[in-house]
């Protein structure tokens, strides 16, 4: 570990209770329990320097830079992805590969958190835990690296450190391009979930977290007075026509087991109480669990919009923006993780993870080769504060940093030993 970090002070609580092997769990070989131990203070350090300097999607230079800069120490040989604010690394030797990803980038939102390790960037925090995900995806690295300096390691492994998670277009297709997925065989990832207490991961096969796109709709029409509506078009009465008619025809038109969620979040039009305008808009997002449904969701939704506007005599203009697609995890995947977190946890520590119907670009990986994502959990066991995901005072209890370095060796070295995956 680079010694230009601070470690965490001795009286921080979080530091202090780094966990030791829970009970009832496998040991990790090459006496990489007492390895990880070791390195617990560290790996606090580095995720609390990621906390401070939060970097926004596309812009994750210099956390790509020490995250290379780390992995080159240990022996490794990382490469940064063509713009320089990604790492791809192996680790091992054979022709068939584990990957492992995590995502870089924080989010444009205020810290709201009285810690030392406050942001320290203005309207930037990393409050979706992508510095937990950095983190344990480099203490495996580190770990992973023990094991192949002493040819321990049953295959090769690469991590993938992704940038550009949380904006539109995402970052894994740039991965992929670069060659990320090359002879890769499985992929794997966790995500922060202060839903549960650290210690416990959530597993689920199949439909994990939902597709999601946008769609706006942009009305116009001549305008005119509010005192002779059928002398134009009434624009605000199309507009709510198209809020309240397109969604729950939609709900009608759709399987309703694909999991289909439209919901509008931004209105506009006009200006005067007393004028028709001749321009509004709408906007919001589609979120699908369904594969097939999500293909045909932007054909489906651009007909209901204009046979609903038909009758009102404005003009309808439907810009439907891809996001991501479904994040859909292999039953075999899910079964290769969830063993290995009982085995890194113990059983009883191991949960069905609910559905999310937020959206992951780790889908995009799925749909190249067979995966799955699991849910770590981050809150503090009977605390009664459980702030979510994407809220400025969001933080972790940072024994989720070694509870979740182990389950990713565990299913590393699962997943290699599995043929058929």
């Amino acid at each position: 570990m680079t010694t230009a970090l601070t470690l965490p002070e001795s009286g921080s609580p979080l530091a202090s209770s780094w966990p030791e092997t829970p009970p009832g769990a496998d040991p990790l070989p090459g006496q990489l329990d007492r390895w990880l131990a070791s390195r617990g203070a560290e790996l606090v350090a580095v995720r609390r320097h990621i906390h401070a300097h939060p970097e926004l999607s596309g812009q994750e230079f210099e956390t790509a830079a020490l995250v290379a800069r780390e992995l080159a120490v240990a022996g490794l040989s990382p490469r940064f992805l063509p713009k320089g604010n990604g790492v791809i690394c192996d680790i091992g030797h054979g022709d068939r590969v584990i990957a492992l990803r995590a995502d870089l980038d924080a989010l444009p939102l205020p810290d709201g958190k009285d810690v030392p390790y406050r942001s320290t960037v203005e309207g930037v925090a990393h409050a979706c835990g992508h510095d937990v995900h950095t983190t344990i995806l480099l203490g495996v690295g580190l770990a992973l690296a023990q094991l192949a300096e002493r040819d321990e390691l049953p295959g090769r492994v690469r991590l993938i450190f992704q940038p550009a998670e949380e904006c539109i277009p995402s970052g894994a297709p740039d991965v992929i391009d670069a060659g990320g997925l090359k002879d890769v065989a499985g992929i794997y990832a966790l995500h922060c979930a202060p839903q549960l207490p650290a210690g416990l991961v959530g597993v689920r096969s199949g439909p994990f977290t939902a597709a999601a796109d946008t769609v706006e709709v942009k009305l116009t029409g001549p305008g005119g007075h509010t005192a002779r509506p059928h002398l134009t078009a009434d624009l605000i009465h199309a507009l709510g026509r198209v809020i309240v008619d397109v969604p729950s025809l939609l709900d009608r038109r759709v399987d309703p087991r694909a999991g289909v969620s439209m919901v509008w979040g931004r209105v506009h039009a006009g200006e005067a109480y007393n004028a028709i305008p001749g321009e509004g808009s709408i906007k919001g997002t589609v979120r699908v669990l369904n594969r097939e449904a999500w293909r045909e969701a932007p054909e489906l939704i651009t007909k209901l919009v204009q046979d609903v506007v038909a009758g009102t005599g404005a003009s309808a203009e439907v810009i439907y923006t891809r996001g991501v697609p479904p994040v859909i995890n292999d039953r075999m995947a899910s079964a290769i993780i969830a063993g290995a977190a009982g085995a890194a946890l113990g059983p009883d520590r191991v949960v069905e993870a609910e559905i999310s119907m937020g959206g992951e670009d780790f889908a995009f990986y799925l749909e190249q080769v067979p995966g799955a994502m699991i849910r770590l959990g981050t809150s503090t066991p009977g605390s009664g504060v459980k702030l979510d995901i994407h809220q400025s005072g969001f933080d972790v209890d940072e024994r989720a940093i070694g509870y979740g370095v182990r389950v990713m060796v565990h299913t590393a070295l699962a997943a290699l030993s599995t043929v058929s995956l």
